[in-house]
């Protein structure tokens, strides 16, 4: 029970840190390798005959999170932030970049894909957190 509120506490600390910084988050490929990597074996072990959906495969690892190694434990707390982090982003950009858009992007067709190429392609005077929203949702 500690350990599982360890976690838990592990986790929001992990969200709130890469909120604040400007790395890039991961993409859901990459998630996908870097669990396989990190946690194939305890998945294999504990978790063998469940399906990947409605993330049965985390709620798994975190139920025998006693038994699951901490190499695979702390991968899955830093994978969930970043893919949370870079879900946030993509839901945010459009707001984030708004101004930017406004001031950049003045003769672009109003879709979502031209008027990001155009922030993309305006990177140098873009506000930075347009930027850092950009590159979380992970469009550059």
């Amino acid at each position: 029970m500690l350990r599982r509120k360890f976690v838990a506490v592990a986790l929001a600390a992990a969200v709130l840190t890469m909120g604040t910084a400007q790395a890039a988050t991961i993409s859901f490929g990459d998630a996908m390798s870097v669990m396989a990597r990190d946690c194939g074996a305890d998945v294999e072990k504990y978790c063998k005959n469940l399906n990947l959906g409605n993330n049965r495969i985390a709620d798994c690892l975190v139920q025998n999170q006693d038994k699951v190694s901490p190499v695979c434990i702390n991968t899955l707390v830093a994978v969930t932030a970043s893919l949370k982090q870079r879900l946030a982003a993509q839901a945010s950009v459009v707001k984030v970049c708004r101004g930017d858009a406004a001031r950049r992007c003045t003769g672009v067709v109003q879709k979502d894909a031209h008027i990001l190429d155009c922030l993309i392609k305006a990177q140098r005077h873009v506000t930075n957190k347009c930027n850092a929203a950009i590159t979380d949702a992970g469009w550059r």
